[in-house]
């Protein structure tokens, strides 16, 4: 178990960091560069396929296993190991679900309930690109670091 949580923690925090990364980097500019109906309506998709077992199990599972390290971590409280995989759990499950849940669910949200051909699709389309891909990037990174923190305590 104290090697398993921690491999569990690096690689799941890692596919999904690697998920958002992904976004950060060509996904979101692809859509970007599409006419803005195209844009809305294929972010629209996505949000909806996006909601799936095997990835809503990963990214959920992941904040789980999270929050079982950082337990873990204070109830053996005393090494860096613990310290390393304490902070693991609170980046995933702060950094990466927390943000998730605050900040670009509610946008994907206000995304859905707009028509993709609508006046106000193409108004609030440039906001929901900014904003969305701010808090992606802090997903990003929050995953990776959970994923070093995670990775490092076992050699601790």
């Amino acid at each position: 178990m104290l090697t398993l949580l921690p491999v569990l923690l690096a690689v799941d925090a890692g596919l999904v960091g690697g998920v958002f990364f992904a976004f950060s980097t060509f996904v979101m500019k692809a859509l970007a560069q599409l006419p803005v109906e195209q844009g809305v309506a294929a972010m629209q998709r996505i949000n909806v396929v996006v909601m799936n077992p095997l990835f809503l199990g990963l990214f959920v599972g992941t904040a789980l296993i999270g929050g079982i390290a950082a337990i873990g971590a204070v109830l053996s409280w005393g090494s860096m190991r613990s310290s390393l995989l304490l902070a693991a759990g609170i980046l995933y499950v702060v950094g990466a679900f927390g943000v998730t849940a605050a900040f670009n669910v509610p946008r994907n949200e206000r995304l859905a309930h707009l028509q993709a051909e609508s006046s106000e699709a193409r108004a609030y389309w440039p906001v929901y690109l900014r904003e969305w891909l701010l808090w992606n990037h802090v997903r990003t990174a929050a995953s990776a670091a959970a994923a070093i923190a995670a990775t490092v305590s076992l050699a601790h």
